[in-house]
């Protein structure tokens, strides 16, 4: 089985998914991560210097290797994969998709305290960030909701959140 954890920056995709990995023993692959590895370049450098179509194909290749995989994992998608092209479709067929739902105010808290990392915002005044993930939420909404299962992840921690996966899919 894949699962695959969808959502906003900020969601908890990256900490949920490592406490989910260990509680039912998946392997875990982080696509940004993944992306980052097999070109030698963080997110951010490879938006740089390659640009964000550039990225998005890649996002996508790396995505059906995975999705192909006959292994148990756990992919942490990033935010914006959902998005392009037909991947919800691909994430839906492929894999059981968890979107991780969280408020606007929890989001901003959240990446606030990551904003150099996040070549999103990190050029955005601290401000304008709230605004910024609300419009974004607007058009990403669509992609999310298509998830096959949705947790609420605002006042909840890791574990609450990975022992309300496992209930969902019976595992």
């Amino acid at each position: 089985m894949i699962i695959s954890l969808l959502g906003y920056m900020g969601s908890g995709k990256s900490h949920i998914s490592k406490n989910l990995s260990q509680k039912i023993n998946f392997k875990l692959i982080d696509l940004d991560q993944q992306i980052s590895d097999e070109h030698d370049l963080t997110i951010p450098e490879i938006f740089e210097k390659r640009g964000e179509i550039y990225f998005r194909k890649e996002e996508k290749r790396i995505l059906e290797e995975l999705l192909n995989s006959a292994e148990n994992l756990i992919l942490s998608l990033g935010g914006g994969t959902p998005v392009y092209y037909d991947n919800m479709n691909i994430i839906n067929q492929k894999s059981k998709s968890i979107f991780l739902r969280a408020s606007v105010n929890t989001l901003t808290n959240r990446v606030l305290l990551q904003k150099n990392t996040r070549p999103l915002i990190a050029k955005l005044e601290d401000t304008d960030i709230p605004e910024f993930i609300a419009k974004h939420l607007f058009e990403r909404n669509p992609f999310y909701s298509q998830a096959h299962f949705t947790i609420d992840t605002d006042s909840k921690n890791a574990v609450e959140i990975s022992d309300e996966i496992i209930k969902k899919l019976d595992i």
